[in-house]
């Protein structure tokens, strides 16, 4: 006799995302020259009291090359490095040429939906090795606070 197995149907959605995981798989075993995907900088997210601070790992890369704007609720972080062509490698002699070229640069951007509480005039940014961090001010009415309970 055959036993019974429920019928969980997956989402396209699902399927989706086991396809990209399957690619991101294969893409980290071939060498690095030959890799499909662009890196997407890792960010790390935090409230405190006063702020939400947010910290990106941006490994060699330069803060001119990095653009932090605010609009609406939305703050987007973004940079675009372009890869020299081969008419501009050979003109400087002194550069040489490239044996092997296994380096590559890379364009990103990310965007994060700020809560309701932030303040968006009030965002500071830094750059130091490697790490943007900003801190993003709360607005006064979104700070905790605390009421004092009166005995009756």
């Amino acid at each position: 006799m055959k036993t019974l197995t429920f019928y969980r149907p997956k989402t396209i959605h699902n399927i989706m995302n086991e396809f990209d995981n399957c690619l991101e798989t294969l893409d980290s075993l071939l060498p690095p020259a030959t890799r499909m995907f662009n890196h997407i900088p890792v960010v790390d997210v935090r409230e405190i009291d006063g702020a939400y601070l947010l910290e990106m790992e941006l490994p060699g890369y330069d803060e001119k090359n990095i653009e932090v704007s605010v609009h609406g609720s939305n703050l987007t972080i973004a940079s675009r490095q372009e890869a020299e062509t081969e008419k501009e490698e050979k003109t400087d002699e002194n550069q040489g040429v490239f044996l092997i070229k296994e380096r590559r640069y890379s364009s990103f951007s990310r965007s994060f939906k700020l809560p309701q509480g932030a303040n968006l005039e009030a965002v500071n940014a830094s750059f130091k090795n490697g790490i943007l961090s900003l801190e993003i001010k709360k607005r006064a009415e979104a700070k905790k606070r605390a009421i004092l309970i009166n005995a009756a």
